[in-house]
């Protein structure tokens, strides 16, 4: 079953055609990688899943819902998180508060208000958060400020905000954009620990490693439009990819 369905989906800017008739398809439980070079349209394409830039056509359906239209938080709730290129934190606050605040606005859209308001719910959502800080080894680290964490720290603990919201979709933007291997080869690991929790996930990615360790499927971008999908090992030996992507060199 596609819980994705994105269907002719055009966006201009200016006299540049970013998105150009993308037809794709991601069917739920597995792992979807959209790989292209650079100005292919990819972070485009998530922006209007999120409903940060709307289309000049086509449609966007999750399970069975149109989306375009909604406003970010309206998608956000309706079951799409996203990690960004660059990790979107709250600074100031710990590691354990920053779990905190994302699984109340996913469900009210209230924020810090309610976070010490309500003492029942805020047991709850400790506990939860304290269980996915566990999964992504951020544990030790729940009463730190986000400010003196590393970068890599911080794009788990993005992560680990993601999935406290419960997500039936997981958007994730280059997310070992920055790091080292061996940082590349832990956030792997990770996404492999976390499948058990069953959430769609839609991976854009420039590390064919990373790509081709996780994805179920990919699709690849050019020129704004998507030119091939399959599974890995079809990519892998298909040379209008190797062309688009590196010139005609094996991936």
């Amino acid at each position: 079953m596609d819980i994705l369905a994105i269907n002719g989906v055009n966006k201009r800017f200016g006299g540049l055609r970013a998105l150009d008739n993308v037809n794709l398809n991601v069917k739920e439980g597995t792992i979807h990688a959209i790989i292209g070079p650079n100005g292919a349209g990819k972070s485009t394409l998530l922006n209007c899943l999120v409903g940060r830039i709307i289309p000049d056509e086509g449609s966007v359906d999750f399970n069975g819902h149109r989306l375009l239209g909604r406003h970010p938080h309206q998608i956000n709730q309706a079951g799409i998180a996203r990690v960004f290129q660059t990790p979107e934190v709250f600074g100031e606050l710990t590691v354990m508060e920053n779990v905190m605040i994302p699984a109340f606005a996913s469900t009210d859209g209230a924020f810090q208000i309610n976070l010490w308001r309500r003492a029942a719910d805020r047991r709850q959502v400790a506990a939860e958060a304290e269980e996915i800080l566990e999964d992504l080894n951020l544990i030790d680290q729940r009463d730190q400020i986000v400010n003196s964490m590393s970068r890599g720290d911080k794009r788990r603990l993005e992560l680990a905000m993601c999935l406290v919201q419960k997500p039936k979709l997981l958007l994730l933007d280059e997310p070992t954009a920055g790091m080292s291997r061996a940082d590349t080869n832990n956030t792997v690991e990770l996404l492999k620990k976390i499948a058990k929790r069953k959430i769609t996930k839609v991976i854009i990615e420039h590390d064919m490693h990373v790509v081709f360790s996780l994805a179920d499927t990919v699709s690849v971008m050019a020129q704004g439009t998507v030119i091939a999908e399959g599974a890995p090992d079809q990519i892998k030996s298909d040379p209008r990819v190797q062309e688009a992507y590196l010139g005609g060199a094996h991936l």
